[in-house]
């Protein structure tokens, strides 16, 4: 089959990184403000941004979301003059979080009055690691690349199965994720799935299901053998920047993953809020945490231990 000549708008990181796993990343005319990978793609117009001041503590943040999506709005803005200006044949959006991305309801209300008919909206939600599969199955089909999406569905599996191998040998730790640092929260989805390739227990969080909020206190009965802080949306520095969150609760330095140095930070923003290829290295990444012993077969730069940075 050849390849796809549509003209494709993405809106999700996530999906702008299948695009371009499956050789198809030439044909993206445009891109949400948060695609960012591959580098190239930053040069093309972001057609996307947030309502709300994306900067601030984890707390302000969160209370400037609430606060729009109580008021029924949605919380990111579709430049709708931007998509016809860029005439796409395909929008690929979602409608799993409304925080995470832009919704396919108002990708709909931005295409109505600018774009034909004859553009297709495709949403993709996936919550495990399955739907992250059939996610890639819809998008290889919609763009006449069923092959190329067969083969990079293969290789992610090859990779985790590597993974997987290379960890079966260890005993499992009880690995503790945090997606959001105030008000607490664990990740869920498809994080768990990941903790158990890479050869540990996730707590706090079921595959498949929303990430929850927690209390303290629960972490504190947990106990975990190791933490991983990967905030939704935060680099490694803005998660430095807010670990005192934590640090200052009472009971922190009493916990095992505190006195046996296992807390580590990594990057949420590019390999475990992303459901796309790239958590593959995002599962290296656990595995690595959970068994330092593997840094030398997989050397992943995509976390730090929070003990060698707090000094």
């Amino acid at each position: 089959m050849g390849k796809s000549k549509k003209r494709i708008v993405s809106l999700l990181p996530g999906t702008t990184e299948i695009v371009a796993g499956l050789g198809l990343e030439k044909l993206l005319v445009g891109r949400s403000h948060e695609c960012d990978f591959p580098a190239s793609v930053q040069s093309l117009p972001a057609c996307t941004e947030p309502k709300f001041n994306p900067d601030g503590q984890s707390y302000e943040i969160d209370q400037r979301v609430k606060a729009l999506l109580q008021e029924g709005l949605s919380v990111y803005r579709v430049n709708a003059q931007q998509l016809a200006e860029l005439e796409p044949d395909v929008i690929i959006t979602q409608d799993h979080c409304e925080v995470c991305a832009t919704s396919v309801d108002e990708v709909k209300k931005a295409t109505a009055e600018y774009l034909d008919a004859s553009v297709e909206i495709l949403s993709v939600s996936p919550t495990n690691l399955d739907q992250v599969y059939a996610s890639i199955t819809q998008i290889a089909e919609i763009l006449g690349e069923v092959e190329a999406g067969k083969d990079l569905i293969q290789n992610m599996r090859d990779g985790f199965n590597a993974v997987k191998k290379t960890v079966d040998k260890f005993d499992p730790k009880k690995l503790l994720c945090i997606e959001w640092l105030d008000p607490l929260m664990t990740a869920g989805n498809w994080v768990p799935e990941l903790v158990h390739i890479a050869g540990g227990q996730a707590l706090a969080a079921e595959a498949g299901a929303h990430s929850p909020w927690v209390d303290w206190s629960e972490i504190m009965a947990l106990n975990p053998d190791a933490i991983c802080m990967m905030p939704c949306g935060y680099s490694i520095n803005q998660t430095k920047a807010e670990m005192d969150t934590l640090t200052s609760k009472k009971g922190w330095e009493g916990l095992k993953a505190v006195q046996n140095n296992q807390v580590y930070i990594a990057d949420g923003h590019h390999y475990f809020n992303r459901p796309g290829p790239r958590l593959v290295d995002s599962a290296r990444i656990l595995a690595e945490i959970s068994y330092p012993s593997l840094k030398p077969s997989f050397q992943h730069n995509g976390w730090i231990t929070f003990c060698d940075e707090k000094d």
